[in-house]
Parts: C-alpha cells; sequence; structure tokens
C-alpha cells in the first residue's frame, strides 16, 4: 500500500503510538472499555498533522469515523475525533476520488474475481472505486462473483460467536468463487481474506488471494499511470451500479 501511494505522489507517515482501532472489543459490547484504544489511535492519527489518513481496510476505516459519534459529548476527544473522521478513506477509495487516479501502472496477467465488503459498501458507502482500478490494470480480465454483495461469514467476533453459521455463509462463498474459475481471488478487507483463503485451503479448495494493494503494486509501468482528468472518462458514483 506505502509503495502505490508514494508512487502517486504522497509521502508516508507510520504514527509509533498506532495500535488496533478497537472495532472487535467495541463490537463486542465492550464500549466503554473500548474508548481509551478509541483516544490512543485518535491521538496517534493526529500527532503527524497529516492532509489525510488512509486505511487499507474499509471495515476499520469506518471505525474510526464513528468516533465522532461515539466520542460526540467529549469536550476534548469530540472535536478531534471529527478532524480525524474529516480526512480518513479507505486504500482505494483514496487513490480514485482523492488523487484523481484511475490507472496505478499496474499490469497482472490473469483473470480475478472480487469478493466486496460488507463495511466498505454498507457502511463506508464506497462500492465502485476498487472495481474502477481493478478494471483499469492491464492484463486483467474480472470475472463477476455471483452473490456478491453477500457476507463471507467472518464478521469479526461474529465468526466465533456463531462459527456454524459463519461456516455456512464462507462455504457459500467459496463455491461462488471456485464456479467462476478465476486465477486469483482480489478482496479490500484483510479479515475476509484471511476468513475465506483459511476455509478454501482447509477444504482443498485452492485459489491465490491477493488484497488490491498488491494487484495495483504488480509489474507497475510508471508512465501509463494515468489521472481521471486526463481521460473522457466520468467519475463513477461511490453508490454506482453497474460496476460490478
Amino acid at each position: 500500500m506505502v509503495e502505490v501511494l508514494e508512487r502517486l505522489g504522497c509521502q508516508t507517515f507510520l504514527p509509533d503510538k498506532q495500535v488496533c482501532c478497537g472495532q472487535p472489543t467495541y463490537n463486542s459490547g465492550y464500549a466503554k472499555e473500548s474508548l481509551k484504544t478509541f483516544k490512543n489511535e485518535i491521538d496517534a492519527l493526529l500527532s503527524l498533522d497529516a492532509d489525510y489518513i488512509v486505511g487499507p481496510t474499509g471495515s476499520c476505516v469506518f471505525m474510526i469515523k464513528e468516533y465522532k459519534d461515539i466520542l460526540n459529548d467529549d469536550p476534548v476527544y469530540g472535536p478531534r475525533a471529527a478532524a480525524v473522521a474529516d480526512k480518513i478513506y479507505e486504500f482505494s477509495q483514496f487513490i480514485y476520488r482523492v488523487l484523481g487516479v484511475v490507472d496505478c501502472g499496474a499490469e497482472l496477467d490473469a483473470t480475478i474475481t472480487v469478493h466486496r465488503s460488507c463495511h466498505m459498501t454498507r457502511l463506508l458507502g464506497e462500492r465502485t472505486a476498487p472495481f474502477v482500478l481493478l478494471d483499469h490494470v492491464k492484463g486483467i480480465k474480472r470475472i463477476p462473483l455471483h452473490n456478491v454483495q453477500l457476507c463471507c461469514g467472518f464478521g469479526g467476533t461474529f465468526s466465533a460467536k456463531e462459527p456454524e453459521l459463519s461456516t455456512a455463509m464462507v462455504a457459500d462463498k467459496a463455491k461462488n468463487i471456485m464456479d467462476t474459475k478465476a486465477d486469483i481471488l482480489v478482496g479490500m478487507e484483510t479479515s475476509c481474506l484471511m476468513n475465506i483463503a483459511g476455509y478454501m485451503n482447509r477444504n482443498g479448495q485452492h485459489i491465490k488471494v491477493m488484497h488490491i494493494a498488491e494487484v495495483l503494486n504488480h509489474d507497475v509501468d510508471p508512465s501509463r499511470i494515468k489521472y481521471l482528468k486526463d481521460t473522457d472518462e466520468a467519475v463513477v458514483p461511490a453508490n454506482g451500479e453497474g460496476v460490478f
């Protein structure tokens, strides 16, 4: 992810104090206990006075955006949480909607299918940016995934609390992936990819798995990097239909 962003002209930093965003404990009902983690993350992210904050997964990014509502009544951390929420983006969302890049110059001679992130689409509201970027990768043929809108069954602690239901959901997802006969499964959420790949490996269903950052950093020719303003393409809205 860092290599892609720096190739596109960004200067990147990783705050030393940064740890977990607190989503696992918060979603498990430990709201009060998660506040310390939230405040630490806010302090870490604001310590560098960056123009933007970029995360590799939509679920973490949305959790951090939620801080402003959770801490709304805190006179100190309420405004700081709002400042973080105003400038944080998921990786592909940032590349497409902030930097205005449509082609990262990557090349990958493969057929792919894409698992869509629940948090990124339903909560963060970004349905299209990763598909636009992937469709501009030279050599890629994208095969639509049946029931792409359905969850993979991970859902953080959901998979531990409801293992039978979680397993049934990932089994359906794995079957749909294998039915595409794609070479590679691409996703925007590392947790989803680990869940799907883990199930498939345990059941003898083998497919290469890549995060979108790995795809956009594969065999890059910088001379092919292209910005939306230099094309005739219209901006695809975040909730756009027909892209996937």
